[in-house]
């Protein structure tokens, strides 16, 4: 069986980056080595990895990768520490909350 991985990186300015991949060991590779030099982390390495699901279906996890695209950062921090209650926080109106939350 095929599996898919939607991740996050953490960029050397402190920015996340989220994608989808079918070979996640490879495509952290190809972020670390600065593989296109157009890629949004080519200009901000070192990457980490800090984040990763795996999922069956490529069409699920587009999905994912879509959906915390649209995250703010505070609300992809918040997943990435496992911090449930910031994510139900910050999943509610986003004008309800300061820049400082």
């Amino acid at each position: 069986m095929k599996f898919y991985y939607v991740y996050i990186l953490k960029c050397s300015d402190s920015t996340l980056y989220t994608g989808v991949t079918n070979d996640l060991d490879k495509r952290v590779i190809q972020h670390q080595n600065g593989f296109r030099k157009d890629s949004y982390t080519y200009l901000r390495r070192p990457v980490k990895l800090v984040w990763q699901i795996q999922c069956e279906n490529p069409s699920e996890a587009i999905k994912i990768e879509k959906q915390i695209k649209g995250w703010s950062h505070r609300k992809k921090q918040a997943l990435i520490n496992e911090n449930w209650s910031d994510l139900i926080k910050f999943s509610k109106n986003y004008t309800q909350f300061g820049k400082g939350e």
